[in-house]
């Protein structure tokens, strides 16, 4: 990424809660932060783009590898990556920052990241201004755990096969690691369901041309880094499912109240088959996330980087409400 008006990308390393964090940062230190949360399979790299709007606009854009990405550190122990580590993680790096205490910082999450920005509201909703979350709606803590609920899609569904230690890293490890990206970031499906007996690594179809909102410099460095660190890091986060439905029963039933936009995606998969379009427009997400407007605009999966300006749009048009709050107060 060039420099340009609004500031050279700047990386650094932080030792936070036990690990060492890699993050890229663009614009003013003395900004508003905005903490930019990437899911699987990514690296801060997916919010390149937002980086670059948030920085011009005169933000603090910061967007760390979670632990078991990219330059951040990758624990072996499968169970350190339950949500209490992961937002701990992103606790102790505003703490790092030496950030105020009361609602500094607004956050953005997507996929993994916006199932980790939920809980950051939740479990501290002192430390947050303010929340744009894209593609994962916030679900309350069910009666049983999820993989428990999950069962039922049968063996064929992409987090159940995910479970078994080992067994989609096996998967993965026939393709390059490009490859391996490349048929996710090509999703363009309802369902992550591989039919009996197939993995779902190779039931998705990696297209043979370059995807049209990723250069293939991009997807190299995308693959640089995953072929460095390997898959296990990130497929933990799957396999704390049942843990974090534990770790979060006192959280049961608890509203989110941080102010919120939601961004849907009109063609995102699970969209139906998870019940997310009809849970969000019948006020579901409404009920548990009272202070929640949504978006649902034209796109896929990794929207981000898909639909980067339109995207840019919604997150400074909503950031910038509270800019004007400011502002008149």
């Amino acid at each position: 990424m060039e420099a340009d008006a609004a500031g050279e990308l700047r990386h650094w390393a932080a030792d936070v809660n036990g690990i060492s964090l890699h993050v890229a940062e663009r614009g003013p230190s003395t900004g508003p932060a905005v903490l930019l949360i990437h899911g699987f399979p990514e690296l801060w790299l997916s919010w390149r783009h937002q980086m670059a709007a948030l920085a011009a606009r005169g933000f603090r854009a910061l967007a760390p590898d979670l632990r078991g990405y990219g330059d951040s550190s990758v624990p072996a122990d499968p169970a350190a990556y339950s949500i209490f580590h992961i937002v701990g993680d992103l606790v102790a790096l505003l703490d790092h920052l030496r950030l105020p205490k009361v609602r500094t910082v607004f956050v953005v999450g997507h996929d993994w990241g916006a199932h980790v920005a939920w809980h950051l509201c939740l479990f501290r909703p002192d430390r947050v201004r303010a929340a744009v979350i894209l593609g994962i709606p916030y679900f309350p803590r069910g009666p049983r755990p999820m993989a428990e609920s999950f069962a039922k899609l049968g063996d064929g569904f992409y987090i159940n096969q995910f479970q078994e230690p080992g067994r989609a890293e096996r998967a993965f490890g026939r393709y390059d690691v490009a490859t391996v990206l490349k048929k996710f970031y090509a999703l363009e499906i309802d369902e992550l369901i591989a039919p009996p007996g197939v993995e779902i690594i190779d039931f998705l179809q990696a297209p043979s041309s370059p995807l049209p909102w990723m250069t293939d410099d991009e997807l190299g460095q995308y693959a640089e880094k995953f072929q460095k660190t390997g898959f296990t890091g990130p497929l933990n986060y799957y396999r704390t499912l049942d843990i974090n439905w534990r770790l979060t029963a006192p959280w049961s039933g608890a509203k989110i109240l941080v102010p919120a936009k939601f961004i849907l995606s009109e063609n995102d998969v699970g969209l139906q088959s998870f019940g997310t379009e009809k849970y969000v427009k019948s006020g579901g997400l409404k009920s548990s996330v009272p202070n929640v407007e949504v978006s649902i605009i034209e796109g896929h999966h990794f929207l981000q980087q898909e639909k980067a300006e339109r995207v840019n749009s919604e997150i400074l048009s909503f950031l910038d409400k509270f800019a004007s709050e400011e502002a008149s107060a």
